[in-house]
């Protein structure tokens, strides 16, 4: 295989990566490239994934029906801890308060979204990862206007942080984190072909960063086939990430 890698794959590669070492849980991706990603993952370095038919089945990488998971075994494993979803976010500030929910005042908001729905128990019983496909200020926010997933910040506030975990969260322009002393958003690494100072500009608060940041692996060989030649085939990655 020849050609490089596009935006797209790295996305993938970065968003598979929050698997790694989850064991036996369940994925739960909200958007093609983090379901892409997910199995890519358990097609290599994580196995032990659970993954859905986004109903009431476990399947297998063919689709093969595993077992059964009804919404109230999946509501058990939600506040159980045994779940890591990779969800997305309308906004989403330093701390990774996380806003699906309304634009604009809570009174009279300019542009009503999903709805909170189980943002806040997923938050605060188990990993959440966000994935973000236009990185820019209107998104990376320096105050939400209103907290569907809980940050770092009003977990620490309420005491709930014994099972809050924010691993990642994944954009177009790269990787970020939470690994600095007050738990803000630290960037982690970059895309190829990005630059520091174009995360900073589209970002609407000011973000850690390191002196030497560096950039998100390359996919294998391997990857790139499987994601390519197997798990989408069709090139759908592409729609959702353009340079």
């Amino acid at each position: 295989m020849t050609s490089e890698p596009t935006r797209a794959e790295y996305c993938v590669i970065a968003c598979a990566e929050a698997w790694r070492g989850a064991g036996e849980v369940l994925a739960s991706p909200m958007g093609l490239v983090p379901s892409v990603g997910a199995r890519l993952a358990k097609r290599t370095f994580s196995p032990d994934l659970l993954l859905t038919d986004g109903e009431a089945m476990l399947v297998g990488l063919d689709g093969t029906v595993e077992g059964w998971l009804p919404y109230r075994r999946h509501l058990a494993m939600v506040t159980g801890g045994r779940r890591h979803v990779m969800m997305g976010a309308a906004q989403i500030d330093r701390y990774g308060n996380q806003n699906i929910s309304c634009v604009g005042d809570w009174e009279r908001p300019t542009r009503q979204l999903l709805g909170v729905r189980g943002a806040p128990v997923n938050t605060l019983n188990n990993p959440v990862s966000y994935w973000i496909a236009r990185h820019s200020p209107r998104v990376f926010v320096e105050r939400v206007d209103m907290v569907s997933g809980v940050g770092h910040d009003r977990a620490a506030a309420a005491g709930v942080t014994r099972f809050h975990r924010l691993p990642r969260v994944v954009s177009d322009l790269g990787v970020f984190d939470f690994e600095t002393p007050d738990r803000s958003m630290r960037l982690a690494s970059l895309h190829p072909g990005v630059g520091v100072e174009e995360v900073r500009a589209a970002t609407g608060f000011a973000l850690a960063v390191a002196d030497d940041v560096p950039y998100t692996r390359e996919p294998s060989a391997e990857e790139l086939r499987l994601i390519r030649e197997v798990i989408d085939p069709e090139g759908l990655r592409e729609r959702e990430v353009r340079v």
